[in-house]
């Protein structure tokens, strides 16, 4: 019997849901559980065929697809090390981390692949479609006949779902190589073990009310681990049916596959929640008849409870939960969601551990924290006064990482002597174990008396403003605060103000923000940017390339 947690869960969802369906492009065609093994069946004798040992790695770059998804599977249950590639990043980024993993196989969809000059990544074997599994390196001749010996040896029929004889890997061995791609800096590349991936999914299992063949709608991307593990590794080790929006996903087509879908479970970064209260409840709840009612306490109760109700059929109306993570998410949106008792959790983590560090289900859940430290690991504060004065989240437990890849320098900077990983995070803890983030160490201001200022609680105030898409908080040369803001133009231009007018609204609510905020966190001007902020593909504003313009 396999003794590999993770790999003995991905075996038995296989064998217990054999004729269901596990995956579906949406809209398109779908696998049973019967038609993964196949294919991965026939990988592992592509892997074979091709020399492929233990600990290899596979590159893999591409939306979210039924063959992203299956090559992922495939790779792992051979022993090999799956690089997940975003497929966001460019071209540059691309070649680097294939070269510094040093894959010998690549899998891309066609679109990715035209970003790849297959002259600068030389120890690559072969590049697969991730549409057919056919060769789209044309000059892999080597490679070609290795395809045509799997696919005369290879017989779907012989595919036993009591015998499908997957690896059984130490606990301890790198099962995945997640490069981040972080607000800082060049991405490393993040080591996860077989035991990381497998004590996230147990969180699913143990807290998260999923049952065989509920249905899930993945979009996030599955390269970024929150996605990978919540939207499908987890669903699939349960017996989930997953519907793969292999799209750019838009909100509009986001809540478009929700309500056809009807998820049982749904997981968004918090960009996609705030822009859903900006553009469809704030202007509901302007008009005047609204704002009459909200005046009379037993006509607010009707009408939060009809944007409850509206809200959640938004979301297909079936949902048990919605979990937010990936970033903060705006207090004022969180304010709105606890008044009207939207279902919905924060979750808290980080790709070291693959993702999740804290998380609590919406009954338990604490407005304003992160959820409670998770099974399997624990939480300590650097600072004298864990429960009251703010220091850095360290963490230690089954879902830490194994250290940076070939960057034995990194690993030392992020793990202590003893153990503890600095997720350079600050934050408090309290008596249970809840964890209450207050803002990035890296991010960190210093007022003019030495008052610590998180430049996000600003950020969250300035971009609930009604003109104001985005916004940054740096301090000058002088220490004195800016914010750097790009304008909902969209909104602008529908009101018909001109540049002069956007400034002047401006600095009148940079005015009525500041008497809100202590006097060390005042902001002295706002500068408007004429464009988005360069973002990486996780979506996290790039603020490196713009706090240092002003120092």
């Amino acid at each position: 019997m396999i003794q590999n947690k993770l790999i003995r869960s991905i075996e038995e969802s296989i064998q217990n849901n054999w004729e269901l369906t596990a995956f579906t492009n949406y809209q398109k065609d779908s696998l049973t559980f019967k038609e993964v093994a196949e294919k991965i069946q026939w990988i592992h004798l592509l892997y074979k065929e091709m020399g492929l040992k233990k600990g290899d790695k596979v590159a893999l770059i591409g939306r979210n697809l039924n063959n992203w998804a299956v090559t992922y599977l495939a790779t792992i249950t051979y022993g090999a090390t799956i690089v997940p590639i975003l497929p966001d990043f460019n071209s540059g980024d691309i070649h680097h981390i294939i070269n510094h993993s040093e894959a010998s196989l690549l899998f891309a969809t066609e679109n990715s692949f035209n970003k790849i000059d297959d002259s600068k990544i030389k120890k690559i074997k072969g590049i697969l479609s991730l549409n057919d599994f056919s060769l789209l390196c044309t000059s892999c001749d080597k490679m070609s006949k290795t395809l045509l010996k799997v696919n005369e040896k290879f017989d779907p029929l012989r595919v036993n779902k009591d015998k499908l004889n997957y690896v059984d890997p130490k606990e301890t061995d790198i099962a995945v190589l997640s490069y981040t791609s972080g607000t800082s800096g060049f991405s490393k590349g993040v080591m996860l073990t077989y035991r990381c991936l497998h004590s996230n999914v147990q969180i699913a299992f143990d807290h998260i009310d999923l049952r065989p063949q509920d249905k899930v709608v993945s979009f996030l991307p599955l390269a970024h681990v929150f996605g990978c593990m919540f939207e499908f590794l987890s669903e699939f080790c349960i017996g989930c049916h997953v519907v793969f929006l292999s799209r750019v996903p838009t909100p509009q087509l986001i809540t478009k596959a929700f309500q056809e879908v009807k998820p049982r479970l749904i997981c968004l970064v918090p960009l996609i929640m705030e822009k859903i209260y900006k553009k469809r409840i704030l202007p509901a709840m302007e008009s005047r008849r609204v704002k009459l009612m909200l005046k009379v306490p037993i006509l607010e109760k009707k009408v939060y409870k009809k944007i409850k109700n509206t809200l959640i059929e938004t979301f297909g109306g079936e949902f048990i939960e919605v979990i937010i993570g990936g970033a903060a998410l705006s207090k004022e949106v969180e304010d709105f969601l606890v008044k009207i008792g939207f279902p919905f959790s924060i979750g808290y983590g980080m790709t070291e551990c693959g993702p999740l560090i804290s998380y609590s289900p919406n009954d338990r859940f604490r407005p304003y924290s992160c959820g409670q430290i998770i099974d399997r690991m624990q939480v300590r504060i650097d600072s004298k006064d864990p429960l009251n004065i703010v220091g850095e989240i360290q963490v230690k437990g089954d879902n830490v990482m194994a250290g940076y890849y070939k960057n034995k320098e990194a690993t030392s900077d992020a793990i202590t002597k003893d153990g503890w990983l600095k997720t350079g995070d600050l934050g408090v803890v309290d008596k249970d174990d809840v964890v209450y983030i207050k803002g990035r160490s890296k991010n960190m201001l210093l007022g003019p008396s030495g008052q610590n200022i998180y430049p996000e609680e600003i950020e969250s105030s300035l971009n609930n403003l009604p003109f104001i898409q985005e916004s940054i908080v740096t301090d000058d040369k002088d220490h004195k605060l800016i914010a750097l803001v790009y304008p909902d133009y969209e909104v602008c231009d529908g009101e018909g103000l001109s540049k002069n007018e956007i400034e002047e609204a401006f600095e009148s609510d940079r005015k009525i923000l500041n008497k809100t905020l202590p006097a060390f966190m005042n902001v002295t001007r706002i500068i408007l940017f004429p464009e988005e902020f360069e973002k990486t593909p996780k979506r996290n504003i790039k603020r490196f390339l713009y706090t240092e313009m002003y120092h």
